[in-house]
This record gives structure tokens, sequence and C-alpha cells, in this order.
């Protein structure tokens, strides 16, 4: 296991350096840091612009492949990812901003993905009753709601909770308060901020998981090991437990380790909405900045977050099956 593991890592290790070079390239091709200083009251000569952009690796002057070349080397010899047209640090700003998305979508993924498999289990076991009924009608409907519906709402129940109960329980801004210190009250003033994005990320976002959850497992209770079980004396639900919701966290599990990367990086409105400085908001303001720097380190911190979901796939397939073997 180790050994194929390390086999993965190695060559997804590989293609996170091709993907990040081919961002590289193709950010030059459409991004344009020189066009930050266009339009500057008093307005720049072409030399003190290029006395800005020259240290900083980002002139259209210097030769692409010499351009490339001080980038490539500085990466793999001091793990410098370069600054933005304005001189910011693109390591300092994945380093902070990475763990301000994590905090956030990490936890709405597991409630999502657990609410979702448990919806699916509960409504397949029903199949055309009541609950599986109001479980797909409901479903269909948080699936079909926009992020920005959806955080606009909680923020409005927020606002108007807060005012019934006369203090701040939920804070609609931001993913922390200044001066907080302490254990007990970080730990405390991080649920007010983060309860309200997970909310709005959990409603929209559970119902993919239940659909595929509850249209697998409905599969696999037809099949003929579960109708054996049964025959032995196994009760439905045991059966279900026991034999076709192992088969069948299958490819949900692996559903779930690749949607990690895509909400990373995709959570651009929900930061927006909730005004946190995450990896979905500075991907926005890269683009925005023609930071070239910026966005070809988001798109290689895409790419190792792809990586580790697809080891994680591997992983969750080995453990779940047992008929796969790791040679």
């Amino acid at each position: 296991m180790i050994k194929y593991l390390v086999r993965r890592a190695l060559g997804w290790l590989l293609m996170i350096a091709v993907a990040a070079n081919v961002t590289y390239f193709l950010a030059w091709g459409f991004l344009d840091p020189r066009s930050n200083y266009v339009g500057r009251r008093p307005p720049l000569t072409p030399e003190q612009i290029d006395n800005q952009l020259i240290p900083r690796n980002l002139s259209d002057t210097v030769p692409l492949v010499q351009r490339w070349w001080t980038w490539f080397t500085d990466i793999l010899f001091h793990w410098n990812w370069g600054v933005s047209p304005t001189g910011q640090s693109v390591n300092e700003q994945v380093a902070y901003r990475m763990w301000v998305s994590a905090e956030l979508v990490l936890g709405a993924t597991i409630i999502m993905a657990a609410l979702g498999i448990w919806l699916g289990v509960y409504t397949a076991s029903r199949q055309y009753k009541l609950g599986d009924r109001i479980g797909q009608a409901t479903s269909i409907l948080t699936m079909n709601i926009n992020i920005i519906v959806a955080g606009l709402g909680v923020v409005l129940l927020a606002i108007n909770f807060n005012d019934w109960v006369g203090t701040t329980v939920f804070y609609v801004t931001g993913s922390s308060s200044p001066g907080v210190t302490g254990f007990f009250p970080t730990i405390i003033d991080a649920l007010q901020h983060v309860t309200l994005p997970t909310i709005a990320l959990v409603v929209i976002g559970y119902a993919q998981y239940h659909f595929l959850q509850r249209s697998l497992l409905l599969d696999n209770i037809k099949a003929d090991y579960v109708r054996t079980a049964r025959a032995k004396g196994l009760t439905k639900q045991q059966a279900i437990r026991k034999h076709a919701l192992r088969t069948s966290l299958i490819p949900v599990a692996t559903q779930v380790a690749f949607t990690i990367p895509t909400i990373f990086t995709g959570a651009v409105l929900t930061e927006s909405i909730f005004a946190w400085q995450g990896m979905g908001r500075y991907f926005l303001e890269t683009i925005n900045n023609n930071d070239i720097n910026g966005v070809v380190a988001v798109a290689a911190f895409g790419a190792v977050l792809t990586a580790i979901g697809a080891i994680l796939a591997d992983i969750a397939v080995v453990v779940l099956d047992p008929r796969v073997r790791v040679s």
C-alpha cells in the first residue's frame, strides 16, 4: 500500500509541475501586469513602469523564456512563488488564505456529505413512501437555489435572530473578530463567524450526495448478494447496513474526495457574500489585478488538492471494497 501511494504521489507531482508550467505560459498570454500602471495620475513613463516590474519578474520587455526560468528556479530552489504587480508576496497570501478557506470548506464538505449520505440511505430504504417523497422534494428545491440567494437568505435570518435575542449570536461578515484571545473565546468566535456560510454551502450542496447515494443504494438493494443475505435471515435494514451500503458508498466517497478542490477554489461567491479572505476570493482578485504569479499559485494549489483527492479516493475504495487489492 505504501509503495502504491508513493508511486501515485510521484506521478501526481509530475502532473502538478506540468500543470503549473503550462498555466504560467497561458497566464502570460492573457494577462498584462503592465496594465495595472496605466491610467495613473500623474502618469508613469514606460521606464518607470519597467523599474517596478523588472525586479518582480513581471516585465514583458524581458524575454518570456528568461522570465519563466527565473520563476521556475525561484520555486525549485527557494520555494518562492513570486510577488504580485503591487509587490505582495504570493507565498504569504496563499499561506494565509488557504487556512481561511479550509476553516469554511472542510467543515461544510463533511456536513453536506454526511447529511446527503444519511438522507440517501433513509429515502432509499423507504422508496416511494412519504419520507422518500418529502426528502426528494426538499432536495430538488434546495439544489436549485443559487448560492447568492441562499447566502442572503441566511444573512437576513441571522440579523433578525440577533435582533430578537438582543445580542450578536451570529456574525454575518468576516472569518474572525479582532482582539479575541484565549482558547475558548477564539473557538466561540470562530463558530459565530463560520456558521452562516457553512449553512449556505450545506443547503445548496447536500442534495448531490443525497440523490447519488439513493440511486446507488437502490441498485444494490436489488442485487443478488443482498437478496441472499435476506434469505439467510437478515432484515431489510440489516442487509442494507452490512452489505448494500458499503458497496454503494464507493462512488460517493470518490465524489467527495474530488469535490474538495473545486469547493476550495470555487467558493468565490460565498466568500464575497460573507467577506471571507479565502482562496476563492483571492483567485478572483489575481485575475482582476493581472497577477500572473498569483494565478499560477492558485492553479498549482488546486492541482495539489486534486492529487490529494485522488489519493484519498483510492484509499477509500480499498477500505470500502475488500475485493480491491493494491499490488
